[in-house]
């Protein structure tokens, strides 16, 4: 299979009608650590609002049980991807998450947000690091779905123009991005995850890493001090060169979504599990009372607690 011959598959595809088949394509075999890294990093930038920051804060499960959510949340969005969100995991998946949000008081504008990340920022993450440019179609087949995702875990108003979507996003940073002292606590919850992935001798590193991979908007919400400058130029460095050195490889035969390599929670996942196994507990008898759902809100949403 030739270096391009994926991309060339999707150019052939329409972004609108195929586009679980060109984001299967793009997230499983053409760029499949550089999703994992966004996305990622695309939850950690929603940790910038309070409003997000402190109802998480309020749950206790970064906290108690980083690792546990961050694979929740990972297998179940790769459960949607890989089989897509009709088959009979994809909606046992969506099921769990629209379970577990429709406990919690979480705004509609909140969960736009949220599921705008999960479009956008792997595609600015690629435009800087990715081993070759992502054609239109790739983009826009990201847009409609989770679009379509989104639509099946109840949230409303998704704006369906691509640049439409994106400017609520600018603007909904722009307008929340400030710091609060749960930003902070979770935050760091998430910076001692991201290090805890590595030997104990090279987590300080890591954390300087992390810090040196966030833009100004997020370091004040976080209310972080910034790392030095060469820092955040290694790691671009790094980035880049090994984008460089990918353009050299062979194509991915097969994709890896739904293999996660950093799932420590289910050993040997997906043999012996479904994902109605994932999932985030009821909500703690001390949650408070401006948290907890009431029979008038909607239901469901980005899996997030």
């Amino acid at each position: 299979m030739g270096r391009y011959e994926l991309r060339d598959r999707i150019a052939a595809l329409d972004p609108e009608k195929d586009h679980l088949e060109i984001y299967q394509i793009s997230s499983g075999q053409e760029f499949p650590w550089d999703y994992t890294r966004a996305l990622e990093f695309a939850l950690f930038r929603t940790y910038c609002v309070p409003s997000i920051s402190k109802l998480l804060a309020a749950t206790g499960e970064f906290r108690d049980r980083p690792q546990r959510r961050y694979d929740d949340t990972a297998l179940l969005m790769a459960e949607m991807a890989a089989h897509g969100y009709d088959s009979e995991r994809g909606r046992e998946a969506l099921k769990v998450v629209n379970r577990a949000h429709g406990r919690y008081a979480i705004s509609n504008d909140d969960m736009l947000y949220v599921l705008s990340t999960f479009i956008y920022d792997p595609i600015d993450w690629l435009a800087l690091y990715g081993w070759r440019p992502l054609h239109e179609n790739e983009k826009l087949a990201a847009f409609h779905y989770y679009r379509a995702v989104g639509a099946r875990m109840g949230i409303r108003n998704i704006p369906d123009i691509y640049d439409s979507f994106h400017a609520f996003k600018v603007n909904y940073e722009e307008q929340y991005f400030v710091y609060s002292d749960t930003n902070r606590q979770i935050g760091q919850y998430t910076v001692e995850l991201f290090a805890a992935w590595f030997p104990r001798v090279v987590r300080p590193a890591v954390r300087l890493g992390v810090r040196g991979m966030l833009d100004e908007r997020m370091l004040s919400a976080f209310g972080f001090d910034p790392a030095p400058g060469w820092v955040g130029s290694l790691a671009t460095a790094g980035l880049k060169s090994r984008a460089r050195a990918l353009r050299l490889f062979p194509a991915r035969r097969e994709s890896v979504l739904g293999k996660p390599k950093r799932n420590h929670t289910y050993p040997g996942y997906p043999s012996g599990y479904q994902p109605s196994d994932l999932g985030a507990p009821p909500p703690p008898d001390d949650l408070p009372a401006e948290f907890r759902r009431s029979s008038r809100q909607g239901q469901g949403h980005i899996d997030m607690t």
